[in-house]
């Protein structure tokens, strides 16, 4: 077999074997050049220790040198090249506790979680493979290297990752491996919320975000995000819906494209509906107030997970109106434009027709024939440049104090005024009608 190194990397393994030392492209890159996919970074193993590589190359950067990697920058991109090694014992779940730097490279792939990222790559020797990673790649299955106990005991992270790695390939996890994930997800508590976050964000960002269901079903969210084990317990017994709450998040990712806060608000939009369930005289089920009372938790949830300010933000405005229905009439709109902020209406519009399509057909075409009318008048007032904000307003609170208004409540009750005038009325939205407004106003008062 034949890989196509790129020369930055040729380059690091030619100067590396000149001297006298091993050196390969090994893991990820090796996996996804095999099956055909673009590798995102390229990481070099090596005889070489981390003082002989640094003797090598002019520019380097100590990246974990306590572990055997420095990173070699060519021309500004840096590649990660790590010293061969043994780890010992993980003491935390997550890090050996020490590192013994080997010449051999069968012992460094032993130590790597999967037998797909076991395999070691370079011109001269061809591929290293001897846990058969590129049967598992045939058979589309992740499984771990050797005993799977252990691998999970040294790294707990590594029990997410072979989801999310199911998720990225489209693959199923071997029946050895899948059967320990549950017996080990506890140690996923201690886990840090960082490392925790980007595992999941990758899965739901993969092709096949349905593998929440296989964190569900082997534990895993019991731990991370219990959350959702009481979603996929919670039945919808109405004529809206064909699945419990969490089969349904599980549809509704599916219906969305593949981005961080588009899926990450599908994954938390109904977070709040086991709290909200109430069920009336005709046992038909009810989640009133499960939107605001979802984006709270939602909230909660992502700050606990350390996700930014920013998409915290994003997703819990999603989340606060994916329920609301306004009346298609203009003035409507343009109130629900105002409440919820133009620049988050494109997104909402993709997570109202993801809950759409996640529902069974009881009225589906008149709902997507509801949104693509919503969405038409909004683009509609969005063209015309419509006044949606105290921004647009054609008078400003400087204008009002040159006309002897004071700063404080009563200006700024008079500029909302204005603009709850011009929502309903926008070809108002001039300096002169909108001062004639408020002296009307005022004698009227």
């Amino acid at each position: 077999m034949t890989i196509q190194l790129p020369e930055k990397v040729k380059f690091i393994i030619d100067t590396l074997s000149e001297a006298g030392y091993e050196a390969y492209a090994v893991g990820g890159c090796v996996r996804d050049s095999i099956l055909g996919r673009k590798p995102e970074d390229w990481d070099i193993t090596t005889s070489a220790s981390p003082k002989q590589v640094k003797m090598l190359f002019p520019r380097t950067v100590d990246t974990g040198i306590r572990h055997g990697t420095v990173t070699v920058l060519c021309d500004r991109e840096g590649f990660e090249v790590t010293t061969y090694r043994i780890d010992g014992e993980y003491e935390d779940k997550r890090h050996p506790k020490e590192v013994i730097f080997t010449s051999d490279l069968i012992e460094d792939l032993k130590r790597r979680d999967f037998t797909i990222n076991a395999m070691a790559y370079n011109e001269q020797n061809g591929l290293i493979d001897v846990f058969d990673g590129t049967g598992d790649l045939n058979r589309k299955q992740i499984r771990c290297v050797g005993n799977p106990a252990e691998r999970f005991t040294e790294d707990a992270l590594r029990l997410m990752r072979a989801v999310r790695f199911a998720a990225q390939l489209g693959f199923t996890i071997e029946d050895k491996t899948r059967e320990m994930i549950p017996c080990l997800a506890q140690n996923l508590a201690e886990v840090s919320a960082e490392r925790i976050q980007t595992e999941l964000v990758k899965l739901l960002i993969s092709d096949h975000p349905e593998k929440m269901r296989t964190l569900y079903e082997t534990g895993i969210t019991r731990v991370i995000l219990p959350e959702f084990d009481a979603m996929m317990a919670t039945p919808q017994n109405n004529q809206h819906h064909c699945y419990n709450v969490g089969e349904h998040t599980i549809a509704a990712l599916t219906h969305i494209r593949k981005d961080k806060t588009l899926r990450l608000t599908m994954l938390l939009h109904d977070v709040a509906k086991p709290l909200c369930k109430s069920v009336d005289e005709e046992g038909i089920y009810h989640f009133y107030g499960h939107p605001k009372q979802g984006a709270e938790m939602a909230k909660e949830i992502l700050q606990r997970l350390k996700f930014d300010n920013d998409t915290i933000a994003e997703v819990t405005t999603l989340i606060t109106w994916h329920d609301h229905r306004p009346l298609l009439e203009e003035a409507n709109i343009r109130r629900a434009v105002h409440q919820i902020g133009a620049e988050h209406l494109p997104a909402l519009f993709e997570v109202k027709r993801a809950d759409t399509l996640a529902k069974n057909q009881y009225k589906r075409q008149e709902k997507l024939d509801y949104l693509a009318e919503y969405q038409r008048i909004y683009q509609e007032i969005m063209e015309k440049n419509q006044c949606l904000t105290l921004k647009e307003l054609a008078v400003k609170g400087g204008d009002l104090i040159e006309l002897g208004m004071k700063p404080g409540k009563e200006l700024g009750e008079a500029l909302e005024k204005m603009l709850q005038h011009v929502l309903n009325t926008p070809e108002d939205n001039t300096r002169e009608k909108l001062l004639k407004l408020l002296k009307t106003d005022r004698k009227s008062e």
